[in-house]
C-alpha cells in the first residue's frame, strides 16, 4: 500500500458522516482547506485525547479557513455517540469498508492497529502535509493548525 505525500493530489471520496450526511472531499474543493485524521477507535484513550485536542482548537481552525473530518472504521452510531459524549463539533465519517484508509495509504501499526494520520490539504485538493504517529496524538493539532495557517486557507 503506497501512502499518499505531500504534493499528491488527496483522493476524493464520499462518506456518511456521524448526522448522517452524505459528504465528499470534492465539496470543499476552492472553498476551504480541510484537515482529514485517521484514528483507530471512538472512546479509546489516545482517540479522545485527539478528539478534544481538536475540539479545543476548533475555533481556530475555522478562523483559519479549514473544516476538521475525522475518520474511522467506526460506525456512524459510534461517532454519533462519540461526538456527543465529548462536544465534538467537527464531522466524523465512517470508514467501515477501509476505501479510505486503502486510498490514502494510511499504515497499520505494528501491523495490527488502524493508523493515527492527518493530512492538511489546501483548497485546490493537494496535500500539504502528513503526519504521522500513533502515540503522540496531540502533535497532530498542533501541526495541522501550523500548517492551515502557513496556507493562508
Amino acid at each position: 500500500m503506497t501512502s499518499i505525500g505531500v504534493g499528491a493530489s488527496a483522493p476524493d471520496f464520499t462518506k456518511t458522516t456521524q448526522n448522517g450526511d452524505s459528504i465528499s472531499l470534492s465539496q470543499f474543493r476552492g472553498e476551504q482547506a480541510v484537515v482529514l485524521y485517521f484514528y483507530p477507535k471512538d472512546e479509546t484513550p489516545g482517540c479522545t485525547a485527539e478528539a478534544c485536542t481538536f475540539r479545543d482548537s476548533f475555533e481556530d481552525f475555522v478562523e483559519a479557513g479549514a473544516v476538521v473530518i475525522g475518520v474511522s472504521q467506526d460506525s456512524e452510531e459510534s461517532h454519533k455517540s462519540f461526538a456527543t459524549h465529548h462536544r465534538l463539533p467537527f464531522l466524523l465519517v465512517s470508514d467501515r469498508d477501509k476505501a479510505m484508509q486503502k486510498a490514502y495509504g494510511v499504515p497499520k501499526t505494528m501491523g495490527l492497529l488502524p493508523g493515527r494520520v492527518t493530512y492538511v490539504i489546501d483548497r485546490d485538493g493537494t496535500v500539504r502535509h502528513v503526519f504521522n504517529s500513533q502515540l503522540n496524538a496531540k502533535k497532530h493539532v498542533r501541526e495541522a493548525l501550523d500548517v492551515v495557517r502557513q496556507l493562508g486557507a
